[in-house]
């Protein structure tokens, strides 16, 4: 019997089996979480009433005042304004959603 050494190739097993791990959890695990919380925000921000206090994907605190069409209006400070997109809203910040 003659020894010989393998194909010098590629083997692509590995790549497409990493491949269908990756595809799995992403679509198994990672993605309805994500469309979870996309709702929740969603709801969050079309049920906001004046003087709920916000969080936005900047990590900007302050108060939910008005909407302006597609505009929110929040207040970061005494007499400090500011116009922002419905989706800069990230998150409530109180107690009952955040307790950290």
């Amino acid at each position: 019997m003659i020894l010989q050494a393998p194909a010098g190739g590629f083997d692509f097993t590995i790549l497409f089996l990493m491949m269908g791990i990756f595809l799995v959890v992403q679509f198994v695990i990672i993605g309805p979480k994500q469309k979870k919380r996309e709702k929740e925000i969603q709801n969050f921000v079309s049920n906001l009433t004046n003087g709920t206090k916000i969080v936005t994907t900047g990590g900007i605190y302050g108060k939910f005042l008005k909407f302006e069409d597609n505009i929110l209006v929040i207040e970061v400070d005494t007499n400090t304004k500011l116009r922002m997109d419905k989706s800069a809203i990230n998150f409530e910040a109180t107690k009952a959603l955040n307790p950290a």
